[in-house]
């Protein structure tokens, strides 16, 4: 019995150290759009638990900041995408990315203007509209990762 516990925590932190080791690879993999589009998801899925709660609104403000400013300087970055294209075709592609985050851009604005105004039911359906937005932008824009579900983001 004593020799199974210590067998088991051995176990324990060797799984614990492989996974903070490849937690530090995938940090030092991600682009400077990566960081951005990261930071961008963290407060997207922090304003999707709390949408409809008006209770949090200003939390829900703060996360909206951090998508915008994010997505902000995001939509002056290149997506890695863009270099696997033929050259003829990016700056085609350059300009519908552009133009895909400025409308993820006024659409977070819409969503600011109906929790600002308490409309937290409106907001709900702004919200789904910037889901359908991003993974519209990420089938286009964005290099589908190995064992990824297709059509996933």
């Amino acid at each position: 019995m004593h020799l199974r516990l210590r067998q088991f925590g051995a176990a324990c932190v060797l799984a614990l150290a492989i996974s903070s080791v490849a937690h530090a690879q995938q940090d030092e993999e991600k682009t400077p759009l990566g960081k951005k589009m990261s930071a961008m998801n963290a407060a997207f899925k922090a304003v999707g638990r709390q949408i409809d709660d008006p209770s949090k609104n200003a939390n829900t403000l703060e996360q909206l900041a951090i998508i915008e400013t994010n997505a902000k300087a995001a939509m002056t970055m290149e997506p890695e995408k863009q270099s696997k294209i033929p050259a003829a075709e990016q700056a085609k592609f350059k300009a519908g990315y552009q133009a895909g985050m400025k409308e993820f851009i006024a659409t977070v604005q819409k969503l600011q203007v109906a929790i600002k105004a308490g409309k937290n039911t409106d907001a709900v359906a702004v919200y789904d509209e910037m889901k359908g937005q991003q993974r519209e932008g990420h089938k286009e824009y964005r290099i589908k990762k190995a064992g990824a579900p297709p059509g996933g983001n």
